[in-house]
């Protein structure tokens, strides 16, 4: 605990810890904000971890999709999707129908490299089949991600540059009208010379199962700027006091993407780590329009 309390504040804010200053929502702030229950709880795949929460707007629809990413560091114990319910929701209200996911994270039995990535594969893609029973727009989804999520929401819009023998790529990927990060990294090779300081251990080898250059082909696949132009729009939307993600990382990330082709948005927004998944923060309406703006 001593350690703990040794470390910045905005450490303790992306892992879960109890010292921040009073202006910062902590993880535990958002898992306790207000959502409606989530209309349908549906498995697309076998394992428990391998789930998402379907919410549905009023009305007949179609309806179009962001599929929602949790965050916490790639790890079980410090979020799961209760962090983005009430950002989910807040979507759903606003007119669009939302799938929280739930995956496999590197300290659970079959996460980390591949399960973490096969399972936010297989979870966008379990769109296609949820929208047999539900009036989804299929041609209108848009991945949403937070933290680690962000990562994942990212790589989710670069998978289908995967190539031919990659263990993660699948056939046919639903297409997305757009990716949207909060506050996490498309750069996993970058992230990884500051890991230790925001998550308290050097996740991206777990994640990984090894450093970026004693397993290159694994970064190659798993990393998003490196899969780049994506060929969908991507925005980056960071707390104004959010070191989660620096201004040097979140600049060249989108200047790599820009280089490679694609079109990037970067935005400010007031708050820390955690005011962007928050629907009563003044951060939110920007989120919120971001995300209405690309199902356009």
């Amino acid at each position: 605990m001593l350690r703990l309390f040794a470390l910045p504040s905005i450490i303790l804010a992306f892992i879960g810890g109890a010292v921040l200053p009073a202006q910062r929502l902590r993880p535990s702030d958002v898992d306790k904000l207000p959502s409606k229950p989530a209309d349908v709880r549906i498995a697309y795949g076998s394992d428990p971890l391998q789930f998402g929460e379907l919410r549905l707007p009023k009305g007949t629809g179609p309806f179009a999709v962001a599929v929602v990413i949790h965050g916490g560091c790639w790890m079980s114990r410090f979020a799961t999707l209760q962090n983005t319910s009430a950002l989910a929701d807040a979507l759903r209200d606003a007119g669009v129908a939302t799938w929280n996911v739930e995956y496999r994270r590197l300290d659970n039995t079959g996460g980390g490299w591949p399960g973490t990535f096969s399972d936010v594969a297989d979870a966008v893609d379990h769109v296609r089949v949820v929208a047999k029973q539900h009036p989804l727009d299929l041609q209108h989804v848009v991945t949403i991600g937070h933290s680690a999520g962000a990562h994942l929401a990212l790589w989710a819009g670069a998978r289908r540059r995967l190539p031919q023998d990659s263990v993660l790529r699948r056939v046919t990927p639903l297409p997305l009208a757009g990716a949207i990060a909060l506050g996490g990294p498309g750069d996993l090779r970058d992230f990884h010379s500051y890991a230790a300081k925001v998550c308290g251990s050097n996740v991206i080898e777990q994640l990984m199962g090894g450093a970026p250059d004693a397993l290159a082909d694994r970064y190659a696949q798993g990393s998003p700027i490196e899969l780049l132009p994506m060929g969908i729009r991507q925005v980056l939307i960071v707390g104004e006091s959010d070191e989660v993600m620096p201004q040097a990382s979140r600049d060249a990330y989108a200047a790599a993407a820009r280089k490679a082709g694609d079109a990037v948005e970067v935005l400010s927004v007031p708050g820390g780590h955690f005011e962007a998944i928050a629907p009563t923060t003044a951060a939110w309406p920007i989120v919120r329009d971001k995300v209405l703006q690309l199902l356009k």
